[in-house]
């Protein structure tokens, strides 16, 4: 994903999937039946985006990649932060 509308097309096509702001008029969050998968800030540049993922595959994806960090302000174990280029 390079771009917010790359997010916002990816996320949308999966069955299900709506997106609102519950928190503020940035933040922007995709839900499935009500469950938050993933938000971002659609002012950052680059582009930041918290993923819901399960802890073990997390950890293994944060040793792999230099850029997928612990979510800002999210549960470490069930969060990490994907940075987008």
């Amino acid at each position: 994903m390079k771009t917010l509308e790359h997010l916002r097309t990816y996320s949308l096509s999966k069955p299900g999937t709506y997106e609102n702001f519950p928190f503020d008029n940035v933040t922007l969050t995709f839900r499935v039946k009500g469950k938050m998968f993933a938000l971002c800030n659609i002012h950052d540049e680059p582009l930041e985006v918290n993923l819901k993922c399960d802890p073990e595959l997390s950890e293994l994806l944060r040793e792999k990649y230099e850029a997928i960090k612990p979510g800002w302000h999210m549960n470490k174990l069930n969060c990490s932060l994907n940075l987008v280029a």
